[in-house]
């Protein structure tokens, strides 16, 4: 399994759902809000970003970030970042399964 965290343009948060939306297995998106830093010529600039995080196995990984990929694109500056970690151990808190 592996956390992919996506930092979009909120102005296409709609657009990358839709495209998740169409991944069969998917099992779930959170979404929230993130404000960064961004230098520009020695001055901090402060932006709104969209946040999406996603626990997902192996298999859906390169079908889910070619999807915020392609969706998230603008083609400018700040268009945002993918981020794939492993996940170690998950456990679901209401009954104390282990989810891997």
């Amino acid at each position: 399994m592996k956390e992919i965290k996506a930092i979009i343009q909120p102005f296409r948060l709609e657009q990358v759902l839709a495209a998740l939306h169409e991944i069969e297995g998917l099992p779930g998106v959170t979404i929230s809000e993130a404000r960064a830093a961004s230098v520009t010529r020695g001055h901090y600039e402060q932006v709104v970003k969209s946040k999406l995080e996603i626990i997902a196995p192996d298999e859906l990984v390169e079908t889910i970030v070619t999807a915020i990929q392609s969706s998230a694109h603008t083609g400018n500056p700040g268009d945002g970042g993918i981020f794939v970690i492993p996940i170690e151990r998950a456990v679901r808190i209401r009954t104390g399964d282990q989810i891997l």
